[in-house]
């Protein structure tokens, strides 16, 4: 399943009847099982519905950090956002690829 961003916002977790999608390096992932982390009100509920590429690298809960653009990341960051890549990997189905139209 392909989605735009403006789609993949409509799975933020504010939806119950949806899942909650994070995309990350335009890779969508399901993550409803972490629901606690990634709904309404979680930990991490700034990235549902988004993909929140550049936060996971920068470890950063800044609202502008959350988006698909790497350029710039330093090769720890880059190292620190693969991590990431191989967590969700193992702990989410992927459902999508984000696509811009």
């Amino acid at each position: 399943m392909d989605l735009t961003p403006q789609q993949l916002s409509q799975f933020n977790g504010t939806d119950p009847s949806k899942p909650i999608y994070v995309a990350v390096k335009g890779v969508i992932y399901d993550v409803t099982a972490g629901k606690s982390f990634y709904g309404p009100g979680g930990a991490y509920a700034l990235f549902a519905g988004k993909d929140a590429s550049r936060a996971l690298g920068k470890m950063s809960k800044n609202e502008e950090d959350v988006c698909p653009n790497i350029d710039g990341l330093s090769d720890k960051e880059i190292d620190v956002l693969n991590d990431w890549v191989k967590k969700f990997e193992a702990k989410y189905p992927v459902v999508g690829r984000v696509v811009v139209s």
